[in-house]
C-alpha cells in the first residue's frame, strides 16, 4: 500500500508486526487447548508465555525476515525465530498444524480488524450525508437525466439517495465481516488427522471465531472474495455521488463545489482553476478496487486441496483494498462535510431555459380532460421545442396553441405551472425514520 492512501489506522493493522502477533496469538491459543487437552505436557504453554512477555516485536519481525531471506517460507522462518527466543520449550509450538492454520486463521483476524474499522468510517459517513438530507429537504433543484434538463427535484433526496445507498453498503460489509470470521486448524489437507475437530473448535472460540465447516488446507476463498466484492460495491456507491458533485462543479453549472482550502493551487499553469480533485481522486480508486475484486474472484478455484497462487496476490489486494476504501470513506466524509451549496445558482440555472419543465404536468391534464395521450404529447413537445429554439416563454406558447386552448382555460393552464414537484417528499423521507 503506497503511503500516499494509507491510513494511521490501516497501516497499524496491516503492519508486519501485527501480522506477527497475531501468528503468535494462534500458536498460543493451540497450546493452551492443546495443553488443556493433554496432548503436550502441562506448564509448557506458560513457559513460551513467559518468554514473549518482554518481546520486542519490532525486533523479532526483523530477526523472521532475516531467516525467511535463507528458508523462503514465511511460516518456518516465524517459528525459527520463536524457537531461538524460548528454546527448547519451542519444539511444542505449531504442535500438529499446518502454515495455513496459522496464517488463514490469523489473516480472519487482521480482515476482522480492518472491517471493523471501515464500519465505523463508514458510520461517520452516513451520518454526514444524512444531516445534508435534512439540511436541504426543501431546496429545489433542476434534476437531469442522460445529462438534460428533466423536472425539479430535492437537494436533499439527492443525499438521501446516497444515505440509502451507503445504509445497503454498511448491511453488505457487517455481511462481509461475518462471512470473513472463521478460522480453521484442520491440518495439511483439512482431515484432521492430528487434531480432532473438537481441539479445532476450542481453539478458535478462544479467538472469538468460527470453525471452517470444511476445508482443505486452507479456508475457502469464496469467504474473502464475498468481502473483496462488498468493498468495490461501497467503492463504486462513493464514485457515484462523486461524479455527481463532478457533474454539478463544472463551470456552466456550478451548483455543488467540493471543499478548496486556502492554500490550494488548482493547475501549475492557469492560477484561476478549482479542480474536484477528491472527488476524481474517489472516482480513481472505485477503479482500483473493482480491479482487486477480480482478482479476488480468481483466487477461488485452486488446485485440489491448494496451491500457492492465491497467496502473493493477497499481500496486495487484502490491505489495499480495505485501507483504499477506509481512505475513500474518510475523504468523501470531508467533501460532504464542507461541501458548498450555491442555492442562488441552482435557482437561477432552474429558471435559465423556461420552464419547460412543467411539460408532463401539462400533458397530464390533458390526458385527463379527454386528450387522447398521443396528440397530447405531440401539442406539448410542440410548444415546449418552440420555446426553447425560439426562446420564448413555454407558458406563453402554451396558451397560445389552439389544440390546447380547446381543452384548458387560462386557469387551467396557470394551475398546471404551479405544480408542486415536491408533494411526497415527506413520505420519501418517512421510509427512512426522517422528517
Amino acid at each position: 500500500m503506497i503511503e500516499r492512501y494509507f491510513t494511521p489506522e490501516m497501516k497499524e493493522i496491516f503492519s508486519e508486526e501485527n501480522k506477527y502477533r497475531k501468528w503468535i496469538t494462534v500458536e498460543i491459543a493451540a497450546l493452551e487447548v492443546l495443553e488443556g487437552e493433554g496432548i503436550i505436557e502441562p506448564g509448557v504453554t506458560q513457559k513460551i508465555k513467559e518468554c514473549l512477555e518482554e518481546l520486542n516485536i519490532r525486533e523479532f519481525t526483523q530477526r523472521a525476515k532475516e531467516i525467511e531471506r535463507e528458508v523462503e517460507h514465511d511460516v518456518i522462518a516465524f517459528l525459527i525465530a520463536l524457537e531461538e527466543i524460548v528454546g527448547n520449550a519451542g519444539r511444542y509450538i505449531h504442535f500438529g498444524l499446518t502454515s495455513s492454520d496459522v496464517v488463514d486463521t490469523a489473516n480472519a483476524l487482521i480482515l476482522k480488524e480492518g472491517v471493523e474499522v471501515l464500519l465505523k468510517e463508514l458510520e461517520l459517513l452516513i451520518k454526514a450525508v444524512e444531516s445534508k438530507a435534512l439540511e436541504y429537504k426543501a431546496q429545489l433543484i433542476m434534476g437531469r437525466t442522460h445529462g438534460v434538463y428533466a423536472e425539479p427535484t430535492s437537494l436533499g433526496l439527492k443525499f438521501l439517495y446516497f444515505y440509502s445507498e451507503l445504509n445497503r453498503c454498511r448491511e453488505r460489509l457487517t455481511r462481509a465481516l461475518s462471512t470473513i470470521s472463521y478460522g480453521k486448524i484442520s491440518g495439511a489437507v483439512g482431515n484432521y488427522a492430528y487434531l480432532s475437530p473438537e481441539v479445532e473448535e476450542k481453539i478458535l472460540e478462544r479467538l472469538g471465531l468460527t470453525p471452517e465447516p470444511i476445508s482443505t488446507q486452507i479456508i475457502p476463498r469464496d469467504r474473502h472474495a464475498f468481502l473483496i466484492t462488498q468493498i468495490a460495491i461501497t467503492g463504486a456507491s462513493l464514485e457515484r455521488f462523486a461524479t455527481e458533485i463532478r457533474l454539478l462543479q463544472r463551470t456552466e453549472v456550478k451548483e455543488l463545489e467540493e471543499p478548496f482550502t486556502k492554500g490550494q493551487r488548482g493547475s501549475s499553469a492557469m492560477p484561476h482553476k478549482r479542480n474536484p480533485i477528491r472527488s476524481e481522486r474517489i472516482c480513481g480508486l472505485a477503479r482500483l478496487l473493482r480491479g482487486y475484486s477480480v482478482t479476488a474472484l480468481e483466487n477461488i478455484a485452486l488446485w485440489h486441496e491448494r496451491d500457492i497462487s492465491h497467496s502473493s496476490a493477497e499481500r496486495f489486494i487484502f490491505v489495499d483494498s480495505i485501507s483504499v476504501l477506509h481512505y475513500m470513506l474518510r475523504l468523501m466524509r470531508y467533501i460532504i462535510e464542507n461541501l458548498t451549496v450555491n442555492t442562488e445558482i441552482i435557482v437561477k440555472n432552474m429558471e435559465k431555459y423556461g420552464k419547460f419543465y412543467y411539460s408532463q404536468a401539462l400533458l397530464l391534464e390533458l390526458v385527463k380532460k379527454g386528450v387522447p395521450r398521443k396528440d397530447a404529447y405531440a401539442w406539448v413537445k410542440e410548444c415546449a421545442h418552440t420555446a426553447m429554439d425560439e426562446n420564448l416563454d413555454f407558458q406563453k406558447v402554451v396558451s397560445e396553441h389552439p389544440g390546447i386552448r380547446q381543452y384548458l382555460t387560462n386557469e387551467e393552464i396557470e394551475k398546471v405551472f404551479t405544480k408542486d414537484f415536491l408533494v411526497n417528499l415527506n413520505k420519501i423521507y418517512k421510509r427512512f425514520g426522517l422528517s
